[in-house]
């Protein structure tokens, strides 16, 4: 048996450390796009300088209208100011729209490259990446946290760009105006600038914990719905509502302290920027009661829009930072599937045509773990012929579901090797490996779509005929003939099928791929006796020329079986034919016998 569910996610599930390295990741994972982002930066600086002159024009504006009541208004002045704010606006307003629209754009093509990324790197990940990882936890990636990272993109970076930005310019224009107004602004910034900081110290780790437990609680979920039926026969409703309960409370508590630690930010920064207003005022005012000439009215004014303005960017520096730490928790998920190990590349390796295989396989020593410490196949080998129908038996966990996955290169073995006609399967490609094989499963899948669809899945040129003649052979050509849409069905839910049927729906899959060689794991497990016998005889004409291997805990179904290979811990300890092993009075034996015996 594969390595328990959950492993790895067990590894990774907590992570503590708080830092932003994996936005460095999407930063690099953007490059393609720079010239769009420089543009969009451009444009930032544009309409964030727009923002930073107008308190200047606004001083100009107050102290015209201060300066007219006492010597009388000159209107032209004042309309030439306010056609030059309405102009500075006006040039605003349109590059924060270029700004928002560019970064729009390059957010949205970023998600789409990344979901394209993952889907081509899934299937470049080896078979133990998904027997470790819970289905739920891997949709959360690919949904949950590639939205994250993009909403990320699209709102924290744009006014990231545009608050440092506003930041860097209006400490400029302040010191330009009044420097003891902007020491005294700038003091009670630096503690907003400390406040943060130990803020997003102490709540990244939370992030982290909140994205890993919200894919454990999706894994849960996927696993639990997709076994109702299972979960309720057996009564154990009590006991997954507490597991639920338990990924609940954790996801709860994670989700809880990061955003109320992270919404401490925007108070904090609405506290320093109100106490820069009433440090401005007092000290201000006080300088014109005592006649300085470096303090105007209007100079007070448009240090109160100056404050205004370096408070804006810290409070948008609060609100993005906590984008950015859930954003920074995604990404270290997202990249972990991109960036864990995948199967060799196989694309120099020479193409072999399934048709032109005659079927001899040979396991030669072959030794195997899941684990490097553990070995649970130790030292498997056996020559069988083309066209020979090799049964493989032997209790629960004797390995013979493990030699189905090395055969067909789902895993690669530690020692030892597997030849298909002489030709190591090592040097052929996987994708030429599965076409060799037909392979039929006792857990069913079917998709959502017309029977014909999945009939005829990945393969072309098949005709009614020949979907005619398959589904007869298994017994569902009366099912079909009911059906008011024959082929062009549609499977759903609707159809209420039975277990059975499904099985019959893909051992016809199986015989309209006709591959040279063929895989039975329990594949009459799930129908009824009348139904296995029409199944099995449709399985002797399928079986016919082709080298067939068949796992089967009923022996009744393999006694036509050429060569039958007994497994137990990982060995071959008996091999012939039913009748020999039966002569022999071994394992085998026992193991036949004991379908008789009444208890």
């Amino acid at each position: 048996m594969p390595p328990p569910m959950g492993r790895m996610m067990r590894a990774n599930q907590h992570p503590e450390k708080a830092d932003f390295g994996a936005l460095k990741k999407i930063l690099i994972y953007c490059k393609r796009y720079l010239p769009a982002i420089i543009v969009a930066i451009i444009f930032a600086i544009g309409g964030s300088y727009t923002s930073i002159i107008g308190p200047e024009k606004i001083s100009d504006l107050m102290n015209e209208i201060v300066n007219g009541i006492i010597t009388g208004i000159d209107m032209d002045a004042i309309q030439k100011i306010c056609l030059t704010l309405l102009t500075i606006y006006i040039i605003g307003a349109f590059l924060h729209y270029g700004q928002q629209f560019i970064t729009a754009t390059v957010t949205q093509y970023t998600s789409r490259r990344l979901r394209r990324d993952i889907d081509t790197k899934i299937n470049r990940l080896p078979l133990k990446f998904f027997d470790t990882t819970t289905k739920g936890d891997i949709l959360s990636r690919i949904t949950n946290d590639v939205d994250t990272i993009s909403m990320t993109l699209s709102t924290s970076a744009a006014n990231l760009i545009s608050s440092l930005t506003l930041f860097v310019g209006v400490i400029y224009k302040m010191f330009k105006t009044n420097a003891l107004l902007s020491w005294i602004t700038l003091a009670t910034t630096l503690l907003g600038f400390i406040a943060m900081g130990v803020i997003l110290g102490v709540s990244q780790k939370f992030f982290n914990r909140k994205q890993a437990d919200l894919g454990r609680m999706n894994g849960h979920i996927e696993e639990i719905f997709t076994n109702h039926n299972i979960v309720r026969a057996f009564g154990a409703k009590g006991k997954e509502t507490d597991k639920f309960m338990d990924i609940n409370d954790r996801l709860y508590d994670s989700n809880w302290k990061s955003q109320f630690l992270s919404g401490m930010m925007y108070p904090i920064m609405g506290f320093v920027g109100n106490l820069s207003y009433v440090a401005i005022f007092i000290i201000g005012v006080h300088l014109i009661t005592e006649g300085s000439s470096m303090v105007t009215l209007g100079t007070i004014i448009a240090f109160t829009i100056y404050s205004r303005q370096v408070s804006q960017p810290l409070s948008n520096f609060a609100q993005s930072m906590t984008q950015l730490q859930q954003a920074s928790a995604a990404s270290k998920r997202v990249f972990e599937i991109l960036e864990t190990p995948e199967m060799e590349d196989e694309s120099a390796k020479a193409e072999y045509n399934p048709s032109s295989i005659k079927g001899d396989v040979e396991f030669k020593n072959i030794k195997f773990g899941y684990n490097p410490d553990k070995t649970i196949i130790h030292n498997f080998s056996a020559s069988l012929k083309a066209g020979q129908k090799v049964a493989i038996v032997g209790p629960t966990g004797a390995g013979k579901t493990t030699m189905v996955n090395l055969l067909m290169r789902f895993y690669e073995v530690d020692e030892g090797d597997i030849l298909i006609d002489g030709i190591s399967t090592k040097s052929m490609r996987r994708e030429d490996v599965h076409k060799m094989f037909d392979m039929i499963l006792q857990d069913t899948w079917l998709f959502n779509g017309t029977i014909r669809e999945n009939l005829v899945y990945n393969q072309e040129g098949v005709t009614d005929a020949d979907l005619d003649r398959v589904c007869k052979a298994v017994g569902l050509g009366h099912f079909i003939e009911t059906l008011p849409d024959g082929y062009d069905t549609r499977l759903d839910d609707a159809l209420n099928l039975s277990e059975g049927q499904k099985q019959q729906f893909t051992i016809a899959r199986a015989m309209i791929e006709d591959a040279p060689l063929l895989i039975l794991d329990e594949a009459t497990s799930s129908v009824d006796t009348r139904t296995e016998l029409v199944i099995q005889e449709a399985m002797d004409k399928l079986t016919t020329g082709r080298t067939s291997f068949v796992i089967a805990h009923r022996l009744s179904t393999i006694k036509n079986s050429d060569v039958i290979l007994v497994m137990k811990d990982g060995d071959i300890i008996e091999q012939g034919n039913h009748k020999e092993l039966l002569a022999k009075n071994g394992f085998y034996a026992d193991l036949y016998n004991s379908q008789f015996v009444v208890a």
